[in-house]
């Protein structure tokens, strides 16, 4: 049975909005374990709540979901079953997001990952709404982001911010180099689209979002290179 399909009938018990205790997680990855149903059934919900944010749950939102967070060939129908479930009202969750965010604590790419695909589905109507800004910015804070972070990624996301090279790499302008050139590395390392695609846990996310992420930070980082008339270094 795939996750999908557990998640599906484990549906009213996986979203009850009540706490339940994180699992110590010890391996340097950005992907969620193998088969972890309630990882499956927080980012459900932080998504489909994310689409009743601003009260109105759209088509778009909801193909933007399927898009960002894939289910195997076969369990659309389970995956839409459960969204349909989690997008009733907004209400609970900051649970879902502390249940991500205290079992993958050790996993900031992965958070980073979840906070990508809500600002994918957010923008999916073509505008982000007030209201939704502020369920994003909640979100980061429980994930344990500081604004400066948060504001990197909604740069990377949204065209007005986008201009800022030094705000998608997370770096001030006036960094040295030799620390804008790792944080670029850094960034790459976890968002580049093999390094998503080589994670074998399920369900697999990001893989659309990771494409573009990479092309944003690439871009910023070429045109710090060309400010600085960094031209020929290889990296």
């Amino acid at each position: 049975m795939s996750i999908w399909s557990q998640l599906s009938s484990l549906t009213q018990r996986a979203f009850e909005p009540a706490e339940e205790p994180g699992t110590e997680i010890d391996a340097p990855l950005c992907g969620p374990d193998p088969n972890d149903v309630d990882f499956t059934a927080a980012i459900v919900g932080l998504g489909a709540k994310l689409a009743k944010a601003d009260g109105l749950v759209t088509i778009d939102e909801v193909a933007a979901f399927a898009r960002v967070f894939r289910s195997a060939p076969g369990d659309e129908a389970a995956m839409r079953r459960v969204f349909d479930i989690a997008r009733q009202t907004v209400l609970g969750y900051e649970s879902y997001a502390r249940r991500i965010a205290k079992r993958y604590r050790d996993r900031p790419c992965l958070l980073e990952g979840v906070l990508d695909g809500l600002f994918r589905i957010a923008a999916a109507d073509g505008t982000i709404t007030g209201e939704e800004m502020e369920y994003l910015r909640s979100v980061s804070d429980i994930f344990g982001f500081h604004e400066d972070k948060f504001r990197r990624i909604r740069a990377s996301h949204l065209g007005s911010d986008a201009d800022d090279p030094y705000l998608i790499l997370g770096v001030p302008p006036e960094a040295p180099f030799e620390v804008v050139r790792a944080a670029y590395r850094r960034l790459m390392l976890e968002n580049h689209p093999d390094t998503v695609a080589g994670t074998k846990s399920a369900p697999r996310e990001y893989e659309p979002v990771a494409h573009e992420k990479a092309a944003a930070i690439t871009t910023a980082y070429a045109r710090i290179r060309a400010e600085r008339g960094i031209l020929s270094r290889a990296d």
